[in-house]
């Protein structure tokens, strides 16, 4: 199960932003069954972060969403955004690892 989570920030609030998901990067990567969550800002519009997270399996991704930490995150993020975050899900096909 893959999710890209697209965000984008409010002017002025990139840093913020940034703060607030690295805060439980460390918890995140405790997380049985979440095999990948990688955090990126885009060069061309620092106001536009992106998630790569990979699961397990749907089980995994419902675990992490209903964490304290991922609710505590979603909260605080809320008052840091442009517009609603653009989620979308995949089924990986293939990959170089």
């Amino acid at each position: 199960m893959i999710v890209i989570a697209k965000l984008k920030a409010q002017d002025g609030k990139e840093a913020e932003l940034e703060k607030v998901v690295k805060a439980i990067l460390p918890q995140v990567k405790t997380e049985e069954g979440t095999l990948t969550y990688n955090f990126h800002q885009s060069k061309k519009d620092p106001t536009v972060f992106v998630f790569y997270e990979k699961y397990a399996d749907q089980d995994a991704l419902n675990f992490h969403s209903a964490t304290p930490h991922f609710k505590e995150m979603s909260g605080a993020l809320g008052s840091l955004l442009a517009a609603p975050p653009e989620i979308d899900l995949y089924d990986e096909l293939g990959n170089i690892d």
